[in-house]
């Protein structure tokens, strides 16, 4: 602990000496955002975040002509190079998305922000993201891959923070947006928000409801999400502000398919008793201070009171007849944490050339709980464990969860041109299990041969240091070119700990996954007519976690654990070119741009203690990941055409190409798909139109092992929609 502190007063001098600050401090200036594209890249000091030398994405939310109202991650994200997106239905309510090798499943691993601050279920121990806010409600979308594992934590994703809307007219004290969409299956969303500022407060706050029947029977979902955020300045220096996000949704899962029932018809369903449910409440305190012209710091507390519940008929044969009279599985996750998060930004300066710190810490305590049994109680959405005996308790668990971590970043200014910027984080992780499991196994006839309850009171407490650096080189003020190699961290979550499935088992033995990331790339403008980023990537991931096929006596059955080391490594490219400028065609009324996002992506087990997984391909990772479109507006009129087109990839570790009997394992053939989106504007009104998968192509994007399946989850047909909105502000 001494360490630490000394470490961070060390990196704190620099403040301490301009704690007599003598700079005059000049009438307040606002500065606006000036990127006009719905596409770029973070700035060097982007807000209290550091990302010069790094591989970073931007996506400008407003204004992409887009299907918002369903939050359609393929075509939100369709210039984020090399995301492997997860489509689990055609509501929206979750993100799942992931690159370079890594599960794509509820985002699990980036590091989830908000506003800056987290919105996962718990940040170390059950890093997945059943919230998502509205696109309709954004502003920008901010990714930063793995080496954002020094400011955000230590995944190897990175980060990916919502930057939600906010009044950008100070004069207005009163705004407002209204959205209504109707679309296929019965899709009804409404989006409302009003916004402001007065005297020295300004606030901004939405409500949002949908609700449809979905794509394939025993589909359908109804969510409320709200959301308010008050800021107000005391001062030039001091600003405090508040933020609270709730969200509420329940909807029935249709189950997943085997490879057959998939082929003979993808929208088929036979299961009727599965459902999800989320509540999820967030409230983030934060203390803005200004403490010079050259130093500021932010400080904020937030926390999350959550629950995620399942039900359903969860037989490891997808096409098991489910007569409505078997017992289901119940999963209750609840999820309390608290955060405090300070980050000090101060600019200084060494001879003529400025210098950038970024440094901070992070205490961290959550409390989870998880309770999981066999229980008979009908068909309906009850997420309740009945006083019975036909109730069977498989496991029940808390879940405490420490974390202490101190992290500094600094960009030093070789020259005009050139800065280098290394960085440190220190982390203490204590992850702990208390609870019960049952073990229960049966003959052939039904018989009970083994029933027995096992305690368990597991503490994994470890400390790390991690490190990286990071290069810029800007050639001129259009062109850049950037470098960065950081390490990663992964430590084992609840599920890695406990989970009883029909499907699989822990491995014993199971320990955190350690690696690193690099990115070297090249990225700019070419006379306003095309913009690039281009870079190559490489990622080695130790101890990789995932299941796999075991013997255990007389079974054959699935097993969690170490499956062994991997590298991931390609090309991630994109390119944005404005047709009529190359042409050097003048008009005012027409634009015309084309875009290509390529992403070729090369992985391999390069040792595993498991048969057959040594030289096969890492889970999701297609050779080649490609999204291209077209963007063209006349006047008030504005189009959007998608393509995308991911190759064949594996589910399993094992690269079985067929997929066995619960259709986990298998491949997952390539698709293409197309997206088209039209739009019109005038002053305060809008009309937006929509038809997702234009071909009405059949495919699928995993094979789930859990919830919502096991087996393959198909992707949703041709749709239509269309939004007509209002606003003032």
């Amino acid at each position: 602990m001494g360490f630490r502190v000394c470490l961070l007063c060390a990196c704190l001098c620099p403040v301490l000496s301009e704690a007599q600050d003598t700079t005059k401090r000049l009438q307040e200036v606002e500065i606006k955002d000036n990127r006009k594209s719905n596409f770029g890249h973070m700035y060097q000091v982007d807000g209290m975040k550091i990302a010069a030398g790094k591989k970073s994405e931007v996506i400008n939310v407003e204004m992409l002509n887009v299907n918002k109202a369903t939050n359609n991650a393929r075509q939100v994200y369709a210039k984020v190079a090399g995301l492997n997106i997860f489509e689990n239905d055609g509501s929206g309510l979750q993100l799942s998305i992931g690159g370079r090798g890594l599960d794509p499943n509820r985002t699990a691993n980036f590091n989830v922000r908000q506003n800056g601050y987290d919105i996962s279920a718990d940040a170390l121990g059950y890093p997945e993201s059943y919230y998502t806010p509205p696109a309709e409600a954004l502003k920008k979308i901010e990714i930063i891959k793995g080496a954002a594992s020094l400011q955000f934590g230590t995944q190897f994703g990175g980060l990916l923070n919502f930057e939600m809307k906010q009044p950008e007219d100070r004069s207005k004290k009163f705004g407002v947006e209204s959205k209504q969409t109707v679309g296929s299956f019965g899709f009804f969303g409404s989006f409302n928000s009003i916004g402001g500022t007065v005297g020295k407060l300004s606030y901004y706050a939405y409500a949002h409801y949908k609700r449809g029947n979905g794509w394939r029977p025993n589909n359908g979902f109804e969510s409320f999400n709200g959301y308010f955020d008050l800021h107000y300045h005391f001062n030039e220096k001091h600003m405090f502000g508040i933020e609270y996000s709730h969200l509420q949704y329940l909807s029935q899962q249709p189950g997943g398919l085997t490879d057959k029932m998939f082929q003979d018809d993808p929208r088929q369903s036979n299961r009727a008793r599965n459902w999800f449910a989320v509540n999820w409440n967030l409230l983030d305190l934060e203390w803005d201070y200004h403490i010079s012209s050259r130093t500021r710091l932010q400080t904020r507390a937030f926390g999350l009171i959550a629950e995620r519940n399942a039900i359903g008929f969860r037989q490891n044969r997808p096409d098991q007849y489910d007569d409505g009279k078997a017992p289901r599985d119940l999963l209750k996750g609840n999820f309390k944490n608290m955060t405090l998060e300070s980050r000090l930004l101060h600019r200084y300066s060494i001879g003529n050339k400025t210098m950038n710190l970024l440094t901070g810490v992070r205490a961290y305590k959550g409390q989870s709980t998880s309770m999981q049994g066999n229980v008979v109680n009908g068909s309906s959405a009850d997420f309740n464990f009945p006083v019975s005996e036909a109730t069977e308790m498989l496991h029940d668990y808390e879940y405490p969860n420490v974390n202490y971590a101190f992290f500094a970043e600094n960009i030093f200014r070789i020259t005009d041109k050139w800065s280098i910027t290394p960085g440190i984080r220190i982390e203490y992780i204590n992850t702990s299990a208390n609870g019960s499991f049952n073990t229960r196994y049966k003959d052939n006839a039904g018989n009970t041969i083994l029933d027995s309850i096992t305690y368990e009171n597991l503490q994994r407490p470890r400390s790390f240091f991690i490190g990286g650096v990071g290069s810029s080189y800007k050639f001129n003020p259009l062109l850049e070119a950037y470098g960065n190699i950081s390490q990663n961290y992964r430590s084992v979550t609840f599920s890695d700990i406990r989970t009883t499935n029909p499907s699989f088992e822990i491995d014993p033995n199971i320990s955190d996954e350690k690696g690193y990331s690099a990115d070297l790339g090249l990225r700019g403008t070419f006379k306003d007519v095309i913009r690039f980023d281009v870079n190559g990537f490489y990622l080695f991931y130790g101890n990789k976690i995932d299941e796999y096929w075991a013997t255990k006596g007389n079974m054959v059955i699935r097993k969690r654990g170490n499956v062994g080391a991997a590298r991931i490594y390609g090309m991630e490219s994109f390119l944005e070119m404005d047709v009529l400028k190359l042409f050097k065609v003048k008009n005012e009324n027409w634009t015309t741009a084309v875009y290509s996002n390529l992403t070729l992506t090369k992985s391999e087990y390069t040792e595993s203690p498991i048969p057959n997984v040594q030289g096969s391909s890492v889970q999701y990772v297609p050779l080649i990941n490609w999204k291209t479109g077209v963007q063209a507006s006349w006047k008030q009129f504005k189009l959007t055409w998608q393509f995308s087109y991911l190759s064949e990839q594996y589910a399993d570790a094992t690269n079985a190409k067929e997929g066995d009997y619960s259709a986990v394992n298998g491949m997952i053939p390539a698709y293409r798909l197309m997206d088209l989106s039209l739009g019109w504007n005038l002053r305060w009104l809008s009309i937006e139109g929509s038809i997702n998968n234009l071909t009405n192509a059949a495919y699928f994007t995993r094979r789930a092992i859990g919830y919502p399946g096991p087996g393959i989850i198909p992707g949703e047909g041709r749709s239509f929609y269309m939004t007509l909105g209002v606003k003032t502000f």
